[in-house]
């Protein structure tokens, strides 16, 4: 299973949310923002893993974040089979509204 580190308030999460939701036997999304345990988590994998060293120098969060079962990292949501925000695959914010399916 993966696991999806996020916050709601975040457009890029929140997308990558609306393609997870109903797929709990393959994604958790972890929401953050939700619990002190959350933040904790993400905090110390933020800090100590390799994959969030550009995000840092730029000063983003990295999330999303997507943690495999081998333990590795990645913030891009194509290594999880899902589209980005604002990619050519990209719903827009008409097709979101509407209901197009995937988006």
């Amino acid at each position: 299973m993966i696991k999806i580190y996020g916050l709601p308030t975040c457009p890029y999460c929140d997308y990558v949310y609306e393609q997870v939701k109903d797929r709990k036997d393959e994604f958790e999304y972890i929401n953050i923002g939700a619990h002190i345990r959350n933040m904790s988590r993400f905090i110390r994998l933020r800090d100590t893993n390799p994959a969030f060293d550009h995000s840092k120098e730029i000063g983003d969060v990295g999330i999303p974040a997507f943690v495999f079962p081998d333990g590795h990292v990645s913030l891009d949501p194509a290594d999880a089979g899902l589209i980005e925000y604002g990619s050519e695959a990209a719903c827009s914010i008409d097709d979101h509204k509407s209901g197009k399916k995937g988006c």
